[in-house]
């Protein structure tokens, strides 16, 4: 028989914030050469380093941006063109890795060793082979001058969001009978994990991205093209652009400097053919679906204004133009359980599964719903099967100790709250909440 959880409203908050969790990183210290200047300068973590936050971190941001593309053809064509310009970058022996993700909001980033992405929202809004040369050459920028290693913090990644959901405004005192989950993962919640670059970053950055894309043989308008692009959005749709100007700050200066090097430096590359051609026919699969993807930034947008009423009418006009899109199903789930409609949202969870399978904030999200349903046991089968696919979240291990507890089984429970304070400390309510329990239990 399953044991009802009392805990108060606030504690229920913090205990369903499955996607918040403090990371930090070591100090770090030493001098190097910049690889773009040849200058000796402080660096505050090792090439070895900036791989391994790569290989921890990317794969759960990735997650939290609906996975990577099924489009084999737009992510072998994205590979293509960023190789060619990391291939005559400064640091051409990086483990780059370019990938499209299904998010919606218009950015790409990059994380400090090149594991790079563009999502699917600034996919759909450029259109020639010069501008995606632009925005990668951009991101490469970012590594190849170790902006992330430079930045003077030990927290570049720190309170990170790991592959899951904010559930907030919980109504009950118990585990059953949650009807103000809010399954509230926005795109601006799902970037924590992506540096913040200042103007000196952003300029250095535009520099190198102009020159790996004409040397790569790109025509170098294609950066002004991609400004125009972004200024233009910034206009029509602020809440879709938000995240990119929030992370790449924007100023009159580097569209006024993209220009002018562009016509001076540059003046004997402008002639090149853009690439339209190639672009269309690489995108033509991800652009039969912009209204779709139109219909879920606006309602996206909705959820942050808590009108989810609204939010579902977007979705469910996205999912009549496309009925088995992954982050469709993903934000109609989230949408349900706003609405405190949670066997609704895991009919969607299901769908979303047998859509994408073994993508993993599919599989988060139902673990979610599990413990909204009162139903601990289905939710730690999800979070475990979580674990299996996208190990490292910390907050996987504390849901699945609530799951233990709410199914009577303290010292499973305890064995989860020992690994999560292990992982964690207790820095965050959760890893009080944990030491608490253990306490408690002795």
């Amino acid at each position: 028989m399953n044991a009802k959880l009392h805990l108060s409203r606030r504690q229920f908050v913090w205990l369903m914030s499955a996607s918040s969790a403090a990371v930090v990183l070591p100090q770090l210290t030493g001098c190097a050469v910049d690889p773009v200047t040849g200058q000796q300068r402080l660096i505050l973590m090792s090439e070895a380093e900036e791989k391994a936050i790569d290989q921890r971190h990317a794969p759960h941001q990735f997650s939290n941006d609906f996975g990577v593309t099924q489009d084999r053809m737009l992510n072998t064509y994205v590979t293509e063109v960023g190789s060619s310009l990391a291939a005559i970058s400064h640091r051409p022996h990086m483990p780059y890795d370019f990938n499209v993700v299904n998010a919606n909001y218009v950015n790409a980033y990059t994380f400090p060793a090149g594991a790079m992405a563009c999502t699917r929202g600034i996919m759909v809004e450029m259109e020639d082979e010069a501008t995606l040369a632009a925005l990668l050459g951009h991101e490469l920028g970012h590594v190849n001058a170790r902006h992330a290693a430079r930045r003077q913090t030990s927290g570049i990644l720190a309170a990170v969001v790991l592959g899951g959901v904010g559930i907030a405004a919980a109504q009950s005192e118990q585990l059953s009978g949650y009807s103000g989950l809010i399954y509230g993962l926005s795109a601006l919640g799902a970037t924590a994990l992506l540096a913040h670059y200042s103007r000196e970053n952003e300029r250095e950055a535009d520099d190198l991205g102009l020159q790996y894309a004409t040397e790569a043989g790109q025509n170098p308008e294609g950066m002004v093209d991609l400004m125009d692009m972004l200024v233009g959005m910034s206009d029509r749709q602020p809440n879709a652009i938000e995240v990119m100007f929030a992370t790449h700050p924007m100023s009159q200066e580097r569209y006024d400097t993209a220009k002018r090097e562009t016509q001076t430096r540059y003046a004997d590359a402008r002639g090149r053919d853009k690439g339209r051609e190639r672009y269309m026919d690489n995108t033509a699969n991800l652009r039969r679906i912009k209204p779709a993807i139109k219909e879920q930034q606006a309602g996206e947008a909705a959820m942050r204004r808590e009108r989810f009423a609204e939010a579902e009418g977007h979705f469910a006009r996205s999912l009549d133009l496309a009925p088995d899109d992954y982050p469709g199903l993903l934000l109609m789930a989230r949408a349900k359980s706003a609405q405190g409609r949670h066997s609704e949202a895991r009919a969607y969870l299901d769908q979303a599964k047998r859509t994408y399978p073994n993508e993993a904030q599919a599989l988060h999200l139902s673990g979610i719903n599990a413990l909204a349903l009162n139903q601990p046991d289905r939710a730690l089968a999800q979070f475990e099967h979580y674990e299996r696919v996208l190990p490292g979240n910390p907050n996987t291990v504390f849901l699945k100790g609530i799951s233990s507890e709410a199914m009577q089984n303290h010292r499973a429970a305890a064995q989860h709250y020992e690994r999560y304070l292990q992982m964690v400390g207790t820095q965050t309510d959760q890893g009080r909440y944990a030491a608490q329990r253990l306490q408690s239990w002795r």
